[in-house]
């Protein structure tokens, strides 16, 4: 960090060094006109001596003419040395103390912006190693909640609610396999903001149904284990997380939470793709369409992208029926539904077209599934259909770049 900053300043110092220099031979090189009449006079005075000689004029006219140039020689040097004992122009130097100043503050501003002091360039094969690194090495959840101050109730909470809740807790302690009244007990201790016994409720409630505990069970233990760290996805709500999407892969908490995650280990532009594609898929109204328009811009940023948002709710991604009609799948009959959507829209597209963001929508699709040799060719072709209208190849390139086609 230090042999950054010094090198840091000691280009500064050249650049600046180097532009005073030029600045300063500026003023160096100004002449008074006093300098350019010395110039002329002693330009006449030869000439006087040459004519003298080829007998051009006289002897008198030549002295005559002499005395009047050496007269205004004698003004001119009189003007040149009040020039030369004049106070200087400080211009110059006020010119390049603001050229210094605005350069030094200009570059640490902008360094500030999109450096990351203290870092080095990493490529990209780094950067996913360093981010994996990070994901192994980060603090668990008993870790994360101890270093959060002690939770307290709400102020607009009543102390009516307060006394139910500590029967509640008297009550569940009683009957362990009450499913009802341990679901109630988590969430009403998350009213109060404990949720670190919210979420051990929740777990203990997802114990008791065991195999009918279905993926929003998951999805939202994963929130609780999260909002006791305090917005930090621990390594044990991950675990919850992959939980929750191998029961539902459309899971759309578990998604956000996912791109959550994977923003805090140094992977924003996973974190862009899937929080691009639920802002495609909508509904407007989805708690999670919030967050993540209050964060995308930024993660496209850390992730490099020139990102376009899109309308939400346009990406045309399953529908309501289409999910619950999946509730009683296995995962792996899930991601076949899922597949199965994205090859219907493969389809249409090859036989009746389509308009270009149903193209781009396919591109991204095919890169969150990770066929990226698929991808690369629906964005061949669409490239020769859509070749000759730029605003169409804009938005083909940005799903290119998102799933890393190029």
């Amino acid at each position: 960090m230090t042999i950054f900053w010094i090198i840091t300043a000691v280009l500064t110092v050249l650049v600046v060094t180097t532009l005073a220099r030029a600045i300063l031979r500026g003023v160096e090189a100004e002449r008074p006109p006093a300098a350019y009449d010395l110039d002329v006079y002693r330009d006449q005075l030869k000439e006087v001596e040459r004519d003298l000689s080829r007998g051009v004029v006289s002897a008198e006219d030549a002295e005559r003419a002499r005395t009047e140039v050496s007269r205004r020689i004698l003004a001119a040097d009189a003007a040149m040395q009040a020039h030369a004992n004049a106070p200087r122009r400080s211009g110059g130097a006020i010119l390049i103390g603001v050229m210094a100043t605005a350069a030094i503050a200009s570059a640490y501003v902008i360094y500030l912006q999109l450096g990351a002091p203290g870092y080095g360039d990493l490529a990209l094969a780094d950067r996913i190693e360093n981010a994996e690194l990070m994901r192994n090495e980060r603090p668990s959840q008993t870790t994360a909640e101890a270093s959060l101050p002690a939770a307290t109730p709400p102020a607009n909470i009543e102390p009516d609610f307060v006394a139910l809740v500590e029967q509640l807790r008297t009550a569940v302690a009683t009957r362990p396999g009450d499913v009802q009244g341990i679901e109630l007990l988590s969430q009403s201790e998350a009213r109060l903001g404990n949720f670190a016994a919210a979420h051990a409720a929740k777990a203990h409630a997802i114990a008791a149904k065991g195999a009918d505990a279905k993926p929003q069970d998951f999805s939202e233990y994963a929130d609780l284990l999260i909002l006791a760290a305090g917005g930090y996805v621990s390594p044990e709500a991950e675990q919850i997380l992959e939980r929750a999407l191998a029961l539902d892969p459309t899971d759309g908490p578990a998604r956000y939470y996912f791109g959550l995650m994977m923003s805090q280990i140094g992977r924003p532009d996973t974190a862009l793709r899937v929080w691009d594609q639920l802002l495609r898929e909508g509904p407007p109204d989805a708690p999670w369409i919030t967050p993540i328009s209050a964060q995308i811009e930024e993660m496209a940023a850390r992730a490099g992208v020139n990102y376009a948002r899109p309308t939400i709710g346009t990406g045309r991604g399953p529908s309501a029926a289409d999910i619950e009609a999946a509730g009683d799948m296995s995962p792996a009959e899930r991601m076949e539904m899922i597949q199965g959507m994205v090859s219907g829209l493969s389809d249409r597209l090859a036989t009746q077209g389509g308009p270009v963001e149903d193209w781009a929508q396919l591109i991204s699709a095919l890169g969150v599934l990770g066929q990226l040799d698929q991808a690369g060719a629906i964005f061949a072709n669409a490239q020769e259909v859509f070749g000759d209208d730029p605003t169409a190849m804009d938005t083909l390139n940005r799903a290119a770049d998102r799933v890393g086609l190029q």
